[in-house]
C-alpha cells in the first residue's frame, strides 16, 4: 500500500510522478490547471484497489514538482502534456494503461486517447471541454485573480508554489487557454473526438462554476458509444 515517488526524464524534462498498487490494469490520473498529482488525488492514491489497480498521478511539467522548467502555456500545451503523459507511462514500461482526467487533465486525456488508441485501455474525464466560448472566457477571468480564490482552494496552491509562482501562472493559464476562443468554434480538440476509440465514461457537475454542463454533453455526442 506504499506511494513512491520519482522522477523521470521525459522528452527533456523531469517529470514527477508518485505510483501505488500492483493490480494488471494500469492508470494514469492526470490533475487540473495548476494541480498535481498529490493535490488533486490525494485520496485515489491512498483509497484506490491495490490489488486491481497500479495507479500512477503524474506532475505535467512546470505544476507540483515537476519544476524545472517553469510553467508556460505556448499554442499546443494541451498536445505536449498528453505526449509527456503517454511517453511517462511508456518509460514506466506500462503496455497499456486507462486515463482518469479531471478539467485539463480531462482535455489532456481525451487527446491522448485520440493520438494513441492502441495503448489506451478505458477513458474517464470530468470537468473537460473540447472547445473555449466567449462565455468561457468570460468565466476564465473571474478566476484570473488568485487573491479572490476560497481559502479551501488556494491555501493547498500557495503552499506548493509559493504565492508568486501560483499567482503568474494561474494569469498565464487564463491568456493560454482563452487563446483557443479565437479558433473557429473555439476548437482544442473537437475535430479528434471521433477518434477515440476505447470505452468513455464522461461525469459532469451540475454545478461546476468553471466549465458549463454543455462542454459534456457536447463531448458524450462526439464520442461513439460514451456513457
Amino acid at each position: 500500500t506504499s506511494i513512491t515517488s520519482a522522477k523521470i526524464q521525459v522528452n527533456g524534462v523531469h517529470l514527477h510522478y508518485q505510483q501505488t498498487g500492483e493490480g494488471s490494469h494500469a492508470v494514469l490520473l492526470l490533475p487540473g490547471m495548476l494541480g498535481s498529482g498529490q493535490t488533486d488525488f490525494g485520496p485515489q492514491l491512498k483509497s484506490m484497489n491495490k490489488q486491481l489497480f497500479t495507479v500512477v498521478a503524474w506532475d505535467p511539467r512546470g505544476y507540483g514538482k515537476s519544476i524545472p522548467p517553469s510553467r508556460d502555456f505556448p499554442p499546443d500545451f494541451f498536445e505536449r502534456d498528453a505526449k509527456d503523459a503517454v511517453d511517462l507511462m511508456q518509460a514506466l514500461k506500462f503496455k497499456k494503461f486507462s486515463l482518469l482526467g479531471w478539467s485539463d487533465g480531462g482535455i489532456t486525456a481525451l487527446i491522448a486517447a485520440a493520438r494513441y488508441p492502441n495503448l489506451i485501455h478505458k477513458l474517464v474525464i470530468w470537468g473537460a471541454n473540447a472547445s473555449v466560448t466567449q462565455e468561457d472566457v468570460r468565466i476564465y477571468n473571474g478566476i484570473r485573480d488568485v487573491s479572490k480564490w476560497s481559502e479551501k482552494v488556494r491555501k493547498p496552491l500557495e503552499e506548493l508554489y509559493g504565492h508568486k509562482y501560483f499567482a503568474e501562472t494561474c494569469e498565464a493559464w487564463v491568456d493560454g487557454i482563452s487563446r483557443f476562443a479565437e479558433n473557429s468554434d473555439g476548437n482544442i480538440c473537437q475535430q479528434l473526438l471521433p477518434d477515440i476509440k476505447c470505452p468513455t465514461f464522461i461525469i459532469h457537475g451540475e454545478k461546476d462554476p468553471l466549465v458549463p454542463q454543455a462542454h459534456a454533453e457536447y463531448i458524450h455526442k462526439h464520442i461513439k458509444g460514451s456513457r
